[in-house]
């Protein structure tokens, strides 16, 4: 809990308790985590990938909209921020998107929690490459543990119900990859004088303006009324990711950056608890081995406080 009050921009008076933070922590990991059931029932009825992520957007820009509203803090429209908005929508919402519903309708939701634990452990390298970071023998095993629990999971009868199923495994892992190209070019080119909630309202609305095209041709429209379990469920996790990153935003600057990352293993295990309350599923004991190797290895993977402060 030290990094909390290290972090703490004014510490002392106004500053949230240490109990306060572990809460919002909570609310990260358990809200973040039901996303990944949620998404799955949202792909029931076979809507295709883009016209989810079309209503996703939708539901996205009006949440973050009523909250840039309320800051009284809109979006920047210079042709350098589009340009921004628009390779954060492709790299962070058009592909990985578009991927998670594709693979989610076939595999466990489970298993994308722990696939998407990845993110860390595939921007290392990303980072090392663009001299963002220094090579660490005990991140380098953290990477080789993250994909020995992706082996675990496409072992025989291992994780999957049907080894056809396996075939699935390198679809979902699209969204972590560039999930993690998105984290390392914002690291890199900077948010041009935003703050994340200004760039993620003009990412939303750029992804909704890029997938309406795609959608349209690939025939993937549909209209959500009358609302049935599966829009319900899109609605709500869509709203709750755009609330759940303002909360992490906030807890970021708050408690800093290192503290709120501690949300990622909350993410993955809170996915597989809301995966078996959710939808019924009971992961296998070679599963658990593979979330346990999973975050293990995130924990080596993720950058420590002290490091950060070294290399700025």
């Amino acid at each position: 809990m030290s990094a909390v009050t290290e972090a703490a921009p004014v510490p002392g008076r106004g500053t949230p308790g240490r109990w306060f933070f572990v809460g919002v922590l909570l609310w990260l990991g358990i809200g973040w985590g039901s996303t990944h059931p949620l998404g799955k029932i949202a792909t029931e009825t076979g809507h295709g990938p883009f016209g989810l992520i079309f209503w996703q957007q939708v539901v996205m820009v009006v949440v973050l909209g009523a909250i840039a509203l309320v800051r009284r803090k809109g979006m920047k429209l210079t042709v350098p921020a589009l340009r921004f908005y628009a390779v954060v929508a492709v790299l962070g919402t058009i592909i990985p998107n578009g991927t998670f519903y594709a693979s989610v309708a076939h595999l466990p939701s489970g298993v994308m929690s722990i696939i998407i634990a990845m993110i860390p452990m595939l921007a290392f390298p990303m980072a090392l490459a663009l001299g963002m970071d220094r090579f660490s023998a005990l991140r380098l095993v953290g990477l080789a543990m993250g994909l020995l629990g992706v082996g675990l999971l496409a072992a025989p009868g291992a994780a999957l119900p049907d080894a056809a199923l396996v075939a699935w495994l390198p679809v979902a892992l699209v969204g972590p990859l560039f999930y993690a190209m998105e984290a390392t070019y914002v690291a890199h080119r900077g948010t041009l004088g935003m703050d994340a909630l200004q760039a993620m309202l003009g990412a939303s609305l750029m992804g909704l303006i890029l997938c309406a095209p795609v959608m349209l041709v690939m025939d993937q429209s549909y209209s959500p009324w009358p609302m049935g379990r599966d829009d319900w469920a899109l609605v709500l996790s869509s709203a709750l990711h755009a609330l759940l990153y303002a909360s992490y935003v906030w807890l970021a600057a708050t408690a800093g950056a290192v503290f709120a990352a501690q949300s990622s293993y909350l993410v993955t295990a809170a996915g597989m608890i809301w995966a078996m309350v959710l939808l019924g599923e009971r992961p296998s004991a070679t599963v658990w081995v593979a979330l346990a190797v999973m975050l293990a290895g995130v924990a080596l993977v993720q950058p420590r406080e002290r490091a950060k402060k070294g290399a700025v």
